[in-house]
């Protein structure tokens, strides 16, 4: 039997200063961010959380527009080196999309999974190696978050207040508590900072 423990789940999101990943104009505002989430600390950051990832969880809305955009990025020679290498990983990468009404995967190497995040997740923790990576889902994060599934938390906060918009941490997650790992602070002011789950 392997280990449940064997595999980190690791976690990654940009939030503003108030806590929020996007803006008041609802899902689509993210124009703030996106100065910040193009910056040398992030792009970094984004190279580190990577390294050891081998499993990407997604929800359904994140899978369609990262296919719309990422495997041009992997095919452009002009691209940053490490968008392309973000961009390839994420082709290249074992996908599980969570999604109710995604009848067909939308990309090779995606498995669709229409069931409770956390036993998802928890599967996942049960075959294979490397790290799962619930990348840029809110809504999976935030599972994850209720059911202390989450080893290591990549965050990118921004030096900007959104004023409106949802916000990560929700009244009514279990008190966790988390050990700054590493930090690293862009010429813009914002901060690439990585917390590992005190277990």
């Amino acid at each position: 039997m392997t280990d449940l423990n064997a595999r980190k789940v690791i976690a990654n999101l940009s939030l503003s200063i108030d806590g929020r990943y996007h803006g008041a104009g609802g899902p689509a505002d993210f124009g703030a961010f996106i100065p910040y989430a193009t910056s040398d600390v992030a792009r970094d950051h984004m190279a580190r959380m990577i390294e050891h990832a081998t499993t990407a969880v997604l929800g359904r809305v994140n899978a369609e527009g990262f296919l719309g955009f990422w495997p041009a990025v992997a095919a452009d020679e002009n691209a940053d080196p490490r968008d392309r290498a973000y961009a390839t990983w994420l082709v290249e990468t074992e996908k599980v999309v969570l999604s109710t009404t995604l009848a067909e995967a939308p990309w090779e190497r995606t498995t669709i999974a229409n069931a409770p995040t956390a036993e998802v997740v928890a599967d996942l923790k049960r075959t294979g190696g490397g790290d799962i990576l619930a990348n840029t889902s809110p809504t999976i994060i935030k599972a994850l978050l209720e059911a202390d599934l989450i080893d290591r938390l990549y965050l990118l906060v921004i030096p900007e207040i959104a004023g409106g918009g949802e916000r990560l941490f929700e009244d009514g997650l279990p008190a966790t508590k988390w050990v700054l790992a590493e930090q690293h602070v862009g010429e813009l002011g914002e901060m690439a900072l990585v917390y590992d789950r005190a277990r």
